[in-house]
């Protein structure tokens, strides 16, 4: 079972035993904890350190930065200037994660500790003040990124943490309220899909009723009556059938996999007296065998293909 894998950015000795707490806490929830200390990143031999922190930033699925007091090491590709200033610009390691997790659109959780962000309000009143010395940030960096941050129309949920039980506490509810409206969009999608599926039928019906209407207006006699009332119930059951099958989670995964289309399964089914004559139908011997393996390995597979069958009035497999 795959499971979340969760991406820990932060600097690393002023955080250590926050982010050891994470670790613990991610791994408790049953989720994957990625953090670079623990060896969970591939470096890559041909390129810096950093680059391959970004590399597994695209395969994440949330990403959760912690800013304390220190701005952090420069990305590999800065200028490299030595002794930088608390007042010196430059681009973090952390920094740049992020920067890498927002532009791939990655759920982002930010917790900033209290005394920092309390500076971050002074300095918001004295941006131009280089007089001011800041006692719980190693550079203004820190202020403009958090700047950065809070400027940002989405993405961005942020609190303020003086112990790790605070940031326990806060990503519990977020994960929780981010699950429960998981649950809620699945269940509004089947609804829209149910009513979408209602609509289609009450569009066949509506075809139907506007045949009959055009019979009686031009004095369609009885024998073709009989022949037009039997052509249309067919017409609706085909319909109803083809909208069934197209809610089929075997039609749709076939679909998916090999491009083939509903009247293409349908005759494949017809044609079929057993799962093996079905796969011979499929020409791509690539997809051919990972269906297979599929079928093979996962029983609701073959339930679903058996429901399919029977929407067809075909006998099980």
């Amino acid at each position: 079972m795959a499971k979340p894998r969760i991406f820990v950015s932060s600097t690393f000795y002023d955080l250590k035993h926050i982010r050891s707490s994470m670790d613990n806490f991610i791994d408790g929830l049953g989720y994957e904890s990625i953090l670079s200390e623990k060896g969970d990143i591939a470096y890559s031999f041909d390129v810096p350190l950093d680059e391959s922190c970004y590399r597994e930033i695209q395969n994440i699925d949330i990403f959760v930065l912690i800013i304390g007091g220190r701005y952090g090491s420069e990305i590999s590709k800065g200028d490299k200037k030595p002794d930088k200033k608390f007042f010196d610009r430059y681009e973090s390691i952390t920094k740049k994660e992020y920067d890498t997790a927002f532009k791939k659109d990655i759920p982002i959780y930010i917790l900033i500790e209290t005394n920092v962000h309390s500076e971050y309000r002074t300095f918001l009143q004295n941006k131009s003040n280089k007089a001011i010395n800041y006692a719980h940030v190693d550079s203004v960096n820190i202020f403009h990124f958090i700047e950065e941050i809070l400027s940002k129309p989405r993405n961005n949920p942020i609190h303020h943490f003086e112990k790790f039980e605070q940031i326990e506490k806060w990503l519990k509810e977020q994960w929780a309220g981010s699950f429960k409206e998981l649950l809620s969009t699945k269940v509004r999608q089947n609804e829209i899909k149910t009513l979408s599926t209602e609509i289609s039928e009450l569009q066949e019906i509506n075809k139907t009723l506007k045949t009959y209407l055009e019979a009686v207006l031009s004095g369609s006699s009885p024998d073709n009556s009989s022949k037009l009332i039997e052509s249309e119930k067919k017409r609706l059951e085909d319909a109803t059938i083809r909208l069934e099958l197209k809610n089929n989670k075997w039609f749709k995964f076939i679909n998916t996999e090999t491009g083939i289309e509903i009247d293409e399964f349908i005759e494949m089914m017809i044609k079929s007296k057993t799962w093996s004559q079905f796969m011979k139908q499929i020409k791509d011997d690539d997809r051919k065998q990972y269906v297979d393996f599929i079928l093979q390995s996962e029983p609701r597979a073959m339930n679903d293909l058996n429901e399919s069958r029977r929407i067809l009035g075909l006998k099980e497999f």
